[in-house]
């Protein structure tokens, strides 16, 4: 059986290389695998996964906004155009260089859990794993309240001007994209017999498809009553117990008084240097040291020499991942509810020690997490004319998220409380008032302490293994930001979780197109099995400062809907 899978896999990578191939020699300049040249300019650059909020961005920027302004008028704006991966039904996390005081601030803008819900409920219901639908993965939306602490540190611009541009989009309406139209297809199969989500999102009764005119006049009135009210707005008052009184007659536990506690955090991000460069990203309850792991591991290896897309690159990435993703697994959780060792995860030492442990001929089977103890989502970026940076990601967690949709307000609730763990003891585990274990992180890279890069690959697991690619393409084998981005990837699956199970068979390795034929072969002689998966490989966008010319250069997905631009 094993053999036919693999024959048939091996076919696949021939046949997706051979068009690959093809279409590598389209263009004249640079690396055939890039679909499209960087975008340069001078006095801004807004990067997102879909072109009016790009163009909603760069307007807040050409009308005298900074880069946070901005962030949050495009955040809004996908809000609404690609309810599919985020929304203020969501969370949010953010990097920002303040040009001013020459450094990075973290936002940590996740929601807890229901204050009345813990372990011994889900015991009682007989439940091993958390829903990933309905009323119980449901946690405080974090997203409007990091939009108004983000404002209130960094804004210049009034709440209402920036967020008219959405409110006029989602009063007026918008042709919906194409892969949009394609995941709405798909969430509303699953989601259409759930209370309020066709009055949202099947306003015909049908799914919205490519090139369908939306409107959406209830999120249109929630963002008017949050540009006039602030965050209370959302967190008290109607607003908050129509979202709460909502959740409890399905059946869960957020209360009004889970919304109105609500804070968000400042933090200090977290880096490692790799090769001069200094990776910075947020530490947990989020995954982004996963990136620096697996990067502390990676530098002791001659990328270079390896080769892109080489058998032995390919093999120790996956394997440095692996290490990585059991320390996941084991450790990463909201730190107001434990002693997480960070400083440990991402020393230099702990790294050597972690990268003995890879045979550079066999794939491991299993690994454990190393000893420590002392006792679908939207990536955007946007820079201005001051030097600010902002690298931002927000989500509803799985798809569109829990398929709440609080009745006349325009939008879905995120599943990100699926990702607690129901093992007694485990660092993740379910308790009132916690964050849960966070998949989506924004990154950004500083070079002598200047700002380099501010970047973010969204997608789940691959988040971490996309951050560390890019920086290996860029660092290593010296792409540039767009070329970074279109270059084929490599994901590796079945790890150990934070929400339980281990791994115990050495995952799946899966590349895009791009791959040759002997690299696949190898990998499967050193005992990896090898997979080919469409679009499972996350979505980029990337604003770099070129100090010495003074101009930003800016990167879109070419796999996703999206649109780099500057003026």
């Amino acid at each position: 059986m094993y053999s036919k899978s693999c024959t048939f896999l091996v076919t696949l990578f021939l046949l997706s290389t051979l068009s690959f191939g093809s279409r590598s020699q389209d263009r004249i300049t640079g690396h055939g695998f890039a679909t499209r040249s960087e975008v340069i300019a001078k006095n801004g650059m807004v990067a997102t996964s879909h072109p009016l909020a790009s163009q909603v961005g760069l307007d807040i920027l050409k009308n005298g906004g900074n880069a946070i302004d901005a962030a949050i008028a495009a955040n809004a704006t996908l809000g609404l155009m690609e309810p599919t991966g985020n929304g203020i039904g969501g969370d949010l996390f953010a990097i920002i260089w303040s040009a001013k005081d020459k450094k990075l601030y973290g936002l940590n803008a996740s929601g807890r859990s229901p204050g009345k819900l813990d372990l011994a409920y889900f015991k009682k219901q007989g439940l091993t794993k958390i829903p990933p639908f309905g009323p119980l993965p449901v946690s405080v939306p974090g997203c409007v309240d990091g939009w108004f602490e983000m404002h209130a540190k960094f804004g210049t611009m009034k709440m209402d001007q920036i967020l008219q541009p959405a409110i006029m989009y989602a009063k007026e309406g918008f042709p919906v994209t194409e892969l949009i139209g394609y995941y709405l297809t798909l969430s509303s199969e699953r989601f259409k017999d759930y209370p309020n989500f066709a009055a949202t999102y099947m306003p015909k009764g049908k799914p919205l498809t490519k090139g369908t005119l939306f409107k959406n006049p209830f999120l249109a009135n929630t963002y008017e009553k949050i540009a006039l009210g602030g965050r209370d707005a959302f967190y008290k008052g109607d607003m908050a117990k129509i979202i709460a009184d909502f959740i409890q007659d399905q059946g869960g536990f957020l209360s009004t008084k889970d919304l109105a506690n609500h804070t968000s955090e400042w933090v200090e991000p977290v880096s490692t240097n790799y090769r001069g460069y200094d990776v910075w990203e947020l530490p947990p309850n989020g995954q982004g040291i996963a990136a620096l792991q697996i990067l502390n591991i990676m530098e002791g290896y001659d990328v270079k020499e390896m080769g892109f897309a080489s058998p032995e690159y390919v093999h120790h990435f996956t394997e440095a991942k692996k290490l990585a993703f059991e320390d996941r697994a084991k450790y990463y959780a909201d730190p107001a509810f434990n002693k997480l060792p960070v400083d440990e995860l991402i020393s230099e030492s702990y790294a050597a020690e972690r990268r003995k442990l890879i045979s550079k001929d066999r794939a491991a089977r299993r690994y454990n997490a190393g000893e420590l103890e002392k006792g679908n989502t939207i990536y955007m970026t946007v820079a201005d004319q001051y030097g600010n940076m902002v690298s931002l990601i927000q989500s509803n967690y799985r798809g569109m998220g829990s398929g709440m949709v609080p009745p006349g307000l325009g939008f879905m609730l995120q599943d990100r409380g699926q990702l607690f763990s129901l093992e007694e003891g485990h660092y993740n585990v379910i308790e009132p008032n916690k964050r849960p274990f966070h998949t989506i992180i924004p990154a950004f890279i500083t070079k002598d302490g200047k700002p380099w890069v501010s970047f973010g690959l969204m997608g789940g697991a691959m988040q971490p293994q996309g951050h560390a690619q890019i920086v290996m393409n860029l660092v290593d084998f010296g792409m540039n930001l767009q070329e970074a981005g279109d270059a084929p990837r490599m994901q590796h699956s079945g790890s150990s979780q934070p929400t339980g199970g281990t791994m115990t068979d050495g995952g799946e390795v899966l590349l895009e197109s791009g791959f040759n034929y002997s690299t696949v072969r190898e990998l499967i002689q050193k005992g990896h099995k090898v997979g080919f998966g469409l679009g499972s490989y996350g979505g980029y966008q990337a604003i770099l400062w070129d100090e010495k010319e003074g101009v930003y250069y800016g990167a879109s997905e070419s796999r996703k809907d999206g649109q780099a631009v500057g003026y």
